[in-house]
């Protein structure tokens, strides 16, 4: 009953060897000798299945099978240096080695191994790969706001920039710690966890300069991709209402400053570009690419009321 097991799953098994076989040849040359002890041992495996054949078309002893693989064995002792080539770990250094290499590679070295015995064909295949896969650019990498794929990229920081207005004067600050510091801008921070941007932005104000307001209207959003990784992405807010007066505190220094002659020189380089449209009571969405505080490039569109 084995022996017609056997004979009748052998082909599957010669199939699989010759799917091994082919499998090796892709890593060619360094598969050459392991490519060949495949089809000896697939020869060798035919030679015992010819034996089972005879055995089953004659109808003698099922113990002869044994005898046949002794013989069979006898034939390949004189190839048992071309066979016996399969190692589970790299010949230098013992690390177990992946199945990959333990099929394929002749020279049965780890990856690591290999290249330090054969330096230049490794150089060579480095190259190789970096030619056929380069490096996708990364959002640090722009330099054109038409570099990035915005449809994917995600800010690593959310923040608030809140204006307030007292008749033809609007409060700023003077950044005295963080990304900014020494620059003028509006009183602005991070958004807090489980906190509103507009929450954030009515807190910041008042930690910022000491003033308290109790609305804010969402004026247009800013969208930063800096050079050295940092991405962020800021809401602007209006208010016209405040209590208390100001006075400086450890972040900023605040004072007021006409609308009509803002330090535009003091401050970002974006500022000159959407802070206009915004007095102008227009929505915005405004992308940037920064350079520490040199910008790169701009883009920015005005928004319907809805697209906010």
């Amino acid at each position: 009953m084995i022996l017609e097991t056997i004979a009748e799953n052998y082909l599957w098994f010669l199939v699989a060897i010759l799917v091994v076989n082919l499998y090796q040849r892709k890593f060619a040359p360094r598969s050459f000798r392991k490519r060949t002890a495949t089809l000896i041992i697939a020869s060798l495996a035919m030679l015992w299945q010819i034996f089972i054949v005879i055995i089953l078309s004659r109808g003698w002893p099922h113990w002869l099978a044994v005898p046949a693989l002794f013989i069979t064995f006898l034939v390949a002792i004189p190839f048992r240096r071309r066979i016996l080539l399969f190692r589970t770990s790299c010949a230098e250094c013992g690390v177990k080695l992946p199945l990959t290499a333990t099929i394929n590679y002749d020279d049965n070295l780890c990856e690591s191994c290999w290249a330090k015995a054969h330096p230049e064909e490794a150089k060579e295949i480095e190259e190789e790969e970096i030619e056929e896969e380069p490096l996708l650019p990364t959002s640090s990498d722009a330099r054109k706001v038409e570099d990035i794929d915005w449809d994917s990229w995600e800010p690593t920081e959310t923040a608030v920039l809140c204006y307030l207005f007292d008749g033809d004067n609007v409060l700023l600050i003077e950044k005295k710690t963080g990304l900014g510091k020494g620059l003028v801008n509006a009183p602005g921070g991070h958004i807090e966890e489980a906190e509103t941007a507009s929450e954030a932005a009515m807190r910041e104000i008042t930690e910022e300069t000491g003033v308290s307001i109790d609305s804010v209207d969402h004026r247009g959003i800013l969208e930063f991709q800096f050079t050295d990784g940092l991405a962020m992405r800021g809401h602007v807010f209006f208010t016209h209402r405040h209590t208390g007066e100001i006075h400086e505190t450890e972040e900023a220094n605040p004072f007021w400053c006409p609308v009509t002659n803002l330090p535009y020189d003091r401050m970002w380089e974006d500022d000159p570009l959407w802070i206009p449209m915004a007095l102008e009571g227009k929505k915005f969405h405004g992308r940037f690419i920064f350079d520490g505080e040199k910008m790169l490039d701009s883009e920015l569109v005005e928004l319907e009321e809805e697209e906010m």
